[in-house]
């Protein structure tokens, strides 16, 4: 049983099929919010409801791809009409290197001198879907949400977004300028949601990139190393629940990372230690 009771909140977490969103949506409905689950990718559904069964949350699964303005309408929509009401905004959805560089990992050169692929070399096309999923979409989905919270005088926006070592180092682009883009959001959002009872915050799941979606030959080379890289998508659990919950009202325009966060301890103490501004890009954020 979560440590918080979410009875009777409604969140819609995007990108919930698989990795994160997955992992995400199953401690939400554990801890008994009723999740509007949405993907692009609908045959991980099944396993996802799989996944929630039994728990006192229900999940409502949607296809939809919120790049398009017609399916971010439908999110709301759907979700209304399943559970009446939205809390909770989880903008996880979003298209990472693999799909940036999907052979990246098997091209000679890269392998060889350990550089990644050059910004001028990714296509319009491919720029213009990591922006519009990994920013326009959020920014979609918070635009319609944000009205309902503020007329109800409470609720949650969370973005996922991703390390500032990661937004700028070489062959990030354009995965980090999009990701940099919703960070900068969250702050003006914070601001502009100020005294409505309606918080914005980060959630990462920190150094390192999430186990789902990663190829084999990674997860092993990973399993080699003394301080392995890889996130698991369970660390997202503890964090989300609680920037869900109800003793979060003062907490806003912050970001926090997964990875250092240990669900043992009492989750006060651990976004204390671990939580920084959001907006504030740092070039050294501390080793945990």
């Amino acid at each position: 049983m979560s440590e918080y009771d979410l009875k009777g909140r409604v969140v819609i977490v995007t990108g919930a099929g698989r990795g994160l969103g997955r992992a995400m949506t199953e401690a939400l409905t554990e801890a008994g919010a009723n999740v509007v689950a949405a993907a692009h990718i609908t045959n991980d559904f099944p396993e996802l409801e799989a996944a929630c069964a039994g728990n006192p949350g229900k999940t409502h699964c949607v296809t939809a791809d919120i790049r398009n303005s017609e399916d971010c309408d439908r999110i709301v929509a759907e979700a209304l009409d399943a559970f009446g009401a939205i809390h909770g905004l989880v903008n996880n959805a979003g298209l990472t290197f693999t799909y940036i560089w999907p052979d990246g990992h098997k091209r000679p050169e890269w392998r060889a001198t350990g550089e990644m692929p050059k910004f001028w070399e990714a296509s319009d096309e491919v720029i213009q879907n990591v922006m519009n999923a990994n920013f326009v979409g959020a920014d979609k989905l918070a635009r319609r949400v944000a009205p309902l919270m503020v007329d109800q005088g409470w609720g949650r926006i969370v973005n996922v977004t991703t390390m500032y070592r990661t937004m700028t180092k070489q062959g990030s682009s354009p995965y980090g300028p999009s990701k940099a883009a919703l960070e900068v959001a969250t702050e003006i959002w914070n601001k502009d949601l100020g005294g409505t009872g309606v918080t914005v915050n980060i959630l990462n799941p920190g150094a390192g990139a999430a186990t789902p979606g990663m190829s084999d030959e990674m997860k092993k080379r990973d399993e080699t190393l003394a301080s392995p890289v890889l996130i698991e998508a369970d660390l997202m659990k503890a964090p989300i629940v609680w920037l869900m919950s109800e003793v979060t009202n003062e907490v806003s325009g912050m970001r926090y990372d997964a990875k250092p966060w240990d669900p043992s301890k009492p989750a006060a103490d651990e976004a204390e230690r671990i939580g920084a501004k959001a907006g504030v890009l740092l070039y050294s954020m501390p080793d945990y």
